[in-house]
């Protein structure tokens, strides 16, 4: 069994003080892929980078800002950054881990909700994205790309659909951009395993005791080809954990 993680920590260094290694003890997952790390590879907490697991990062050109990671508990045998677009690879938003069973990244998509630029700036990542992606399907190493992608899909996974249906994360556009990849050959596998079970978060606004209340967006996902599909047994958000405004999303396999 192999069990793959997924937490954007919104700062490694204040996950590390709400108890990362104390989850990762609990949780003990095979592969971890981190989203918004927020500092540069040396700023990573000692008890962090005395863990038992590989690390690899890319981060941004840019303090304190994006930046993402994947930590495993076996050495991985090829690792490549970024996709070769300039302004994406120094915001640090794409990282491949090459492992002999499977291929891994971890993604970061841009948030749109500072403005028009940064919009603008997230659909220009996806039109690049979703290229990048594909190809990775016709490898014959199963593939999983895991991450915030900052989307929510569908009504199911946002708390309030009608309220937010002009919001950067549920615009019609982003939308639709998930439904192509999913259209491409991709998998939602979180949402496989739990077909039309509503109220199912992974990120929560500080405000309002958002989390308290399950106000939330399923906003992180493993996305994968057709056969590691197969092979996925259980699917949990880990909500009793406060490292992030996120929660983890892990996904154990059968391989």
């Amino acid at each position: 069994m192999l069990k793959i993680s997924s937490l954007n920590c919104n700062g490694i260094r204040a996950a590390h003080r709400r108890g990362f290694t104390d989850w990762i003890d609990q949780s003990d997952p095979d592969i971890i892929c981190l989203q918004e790390l927020r500092a540069m590879e040396h700023q990573v907490p000692n008890p962090i980078q005395n863990l038992d697991y590989h690390s690899t990062y890319h981060t941004a050109e840019k303090k304190g800002y994006s930046g993402v990671g994947i930590l495993s508990k076996k050495e991985p045998i090829k690792v490549e950054k970024g996709i070769g677009v300039d302004w994406i690879d120094n915001e640090g938003r794409i990282i491949m881990a090459e492992y002999e069973e499977l291929v891994v990244f971890s993604i970061y998509a841009p948030s749109g909700t500072t403005g028009d630029e940064r919009q603008n700036l997230k659909m220009k990542f996806l039109d690049h994205f979703l290229p990048f992606a594909q190809q990775y399907l016709e490898d014959e190493k199963p593939i999983a790309f895991c991450g915030d992608f900052n989307i929510c899909h569908k009504a199911i996974d946002i708390h309030n659909p009608k309220r937010n249906k002009n919001t950067s994360g549920f615009l019609p556009e982003e939308r639709a951009w998930v439904t192509d990849l999913l259209d491409a050959g991709f998998e939602d596998v979180y949402r496989h395993l739990h077909q039309g079970e509503p109220e199912l978060y992974s990120w929560w606004s500080y405000r309002a005791a958002s989390k308290d209340r399950n106000k939330g967006w399923r906003i992180d996902y493993h996305m994968t080809g057709p056969g590691l599909l197969q092979a996925a047994q259980e699917a949990v958000i880990e909500m009793e954990w406060d490292l992030s405004d996120h929660a983890p999303v892990s996904i154990t396999y059968n391989i």
